[in-house]
């Protein structure tokens, strides 16, 4: 398996911590590992502010306010698109607010770094077909997906 992620920091307003790149591609990494996912695959991470972010909420889901992480999957029941060049699963694309990153870190009392990593393993289950829509056992399942992910990159809670 590999997996070719592109990140585009699209923002100004955040300077990132040193590693947050190679950080948000081992989330990606660790993620499909977690998954059993053994296929080439390719994934998008774009670094936006509040404005922006707020933007797209809107024009793509009708929802007038800032997020912290918006999914994108190009793929249904696990059948996705190929990278005709490079053979790759198109897996969809990820955008982060840094802005509403910063302050999550700090309202959970966390580092910017598990925050980032958070948001990327979150947004790549939703990229895998998992959802937390409704609540309940869906989105148990995915607490527990994305805290082992993040035990494995040494950022569990107990290591903040």
């Amino acid at each position: 398996m590999s997996v070719k992620v592109n990140i585009f920091n699209r923002q100004k307003k955040i300077t990132l911590p040193t590693g947050t790149k190679l950080l948000i591609r081992k989330a990606c990494n660790a993620t499909l590992k977690l998954e059993g996912f053994e296929n080439s695959a390719e994934v998008d991470v774009t670094i936006v502010d509040d404005d922006e972010i707020w933007e797209i909420n809107r024009e793509q889901r009708n929802i007038d306010r800032a997020t912290d992480v918006l999914s994108f999957p190009l793929g249904e029941n696990g059948e996705y698109d190929q990278n005709p060049s490079t053979g790759a699963l198109m897996l969809g694309d990820i955008v982060i607010s840094a802005e509403t990153a910063v302050r999550q870190a700090d309202l959970y009392g966390h580092s910017i770094e598990r925050e980032f990593a958070f948001l990327t393993v979150h947004s790549m289950l939703h990229l895998l077909g998992y959802d937390h829509v409704d609540g309940g056992l869906e989105q148990a399942v995915m607490r527990e997906k994305e805290e082992k992910v993040l035990d494995a990159l040494g950022l569990s809670v107990n290591k903040i």
